[in-house]
């Protein structure tokens, strides 16, 4: 494991990432399969653009696997997780006096399209969450004019992590839609979809899952999908999609449905790459390791004068994120020292964020704390 991983992440040694959370570096054979994707497109062009589509469905199937989804059908690729909640969003065929059920910590992705309904007489409840069992808030502000309840299920700022299994059940016992924006999930912990029992589960692939921008997985199951209605339309999205002269097309039952367009070809041979690390390391040892850096950073930092911790100290309310901010200090002054120290981070929910990743040594995180006791120190 040692020398798969000093190969996969041969970073700057003066640079600590702890940035995950917001867009991860890509390992070592990310960064080849985009060179050689480059290379055949500049001498050869899309003369094998077969092989390509293979390397497309590739990722289908790792994505699959990854969350273990019930069929590759249920895997759509959307540019980000913001275009695949508006596609929820804009997709349900909203009444006057329904009801949307999320938390008051989201990230605007899965705010946003939500608040927008408001022009169709849909209220968003938005539940404070910062308790000791913040599922049973949430179960408690549905009614019977609930239609979806939407969370993210490790919050950006304070990186509290839900129980999706609870919240889930609820949900299919009500006939409420679940939407879940995993995007601080997937690749962080393991993550299994028919356990959650979501709707519909969305993530960019650029943060935990260690690939780029612009492409993210879009989950849904047939019968919510089919619940949604279409406001984008092409050649891709088609039952027949590739037979051209075909003039009597129909929408394809799967969730190809929701690609209307060509796919990113650069991104799915980037993604498929930093995807075949995760599966092939083990997304159990993954979780277990991520745990392990956040507890680490945990105990190390409990000593500082004046921290106060955002996140959680119950391992099973954590996941790769750790936000915390220190009492009397300016947090944009701290940030701003931490980066020009090498240690790349986020502000974040009011603090500071840490959000380290399963290859990110020990070394590096005593490196960190370091860093930040001696700027806290000077200031």
């Amino acid at each position: 494991m040692r020398k798969l991983l000093a190969r996969e992440f041969p970073q700057d040694q003066e640079v600590i990432y702890l940035n995950h959370a917001a867009v991860a570096p890509w390992p070592l054979r990310t960064c080849e399969a985009v060179r050689a994707f480059a290379w055949e497109n500049t001498h050869t062009g899309a003369r094998d653009y077969s092989r390509w589509m293979a390397r497309e469905m590739t990722l289908r199937k790792q994505l699959q696997q990854l969350i273990n989804a019930p069929s590759v059908r249920d895997i759509a690729f959307t540019k980000n997780t913001s275009e695949a909640i508006s596609l929820v969003a804009c997709g349900i065929e909203w009444h006057p006096e329904d009801n949307i059920v999320t938390t008051d910590e989201e990230f605007p992705s899965n705010r946003i399209p939500w608040q927008a309904q408001a022009a169709y007489g849909v209220e968003l409840r938005e539940v404070p969450i910062h308790l000791p069992e913040p599922e049973l808030a949430l179960i408690g502000a549905c009614d019977r004019n609930t239609r979806l309840l939407t969370v993210s299920s490790v919050q950006y700022g304070s990186g509290i992590r839900l129980d999706l299994e609870l919240l889930g059940r609820h949900c299919r016992e009500q006939g409420i839609l679940f939407c879940v924006d995993a995007i601080q999930s997937i690749g962080a912990v393991d993550f299994d979809v028919q356990t959650v029992g979501a709707d519909f589960v969305m993530a960019d692939g650029h943060k935990w899952m260690l690939g780029p921008e612009g492409l993210a997985l879009f989950y849904s199951t047939p019968e919510a999908r089919d619940c949604l209605r279409l406001h984008q339309y092409g050649w891709h999205m088609t039952a027949s999609a590739g037979n051209f002269d075909q003039r009597d097309w129909r929408i394809a039952d799967s969730a190809l449905r929701f690609e209307c367009g060509s796919p990113n070809m650069l991104g799915i041979h980037a993604l498929s790459a930093s995807i075949s690390l995760l599966l092939e390391i083990g997304m159990q040892e993954i979780t277990r390791l991520v745990l392990e850096k956040t507890t680490y950073l945990y105990e190390r930092m409990a000593t500082i004068a004046g921290i106060h911790f955002l996140t959680p100290r119950e391992a099973q309310r954590r996941a790769g994120i750790l936000g915390f901010r220190i009492h009397s200090v300016d947090n944009p002054i701290l940030h701003r020292k931490l980066l020009e120290q090498g240690v790349i981070c986020a502000q974040r929910g009011g603090g500071i964020r840490f959000s380290p990743h399963f290859y990110t040594s020990l070394s590096k995180l005593d490196s960190a704390i370091e860093i930040l006791n001696k700027t806290l120190c000077d200031m």
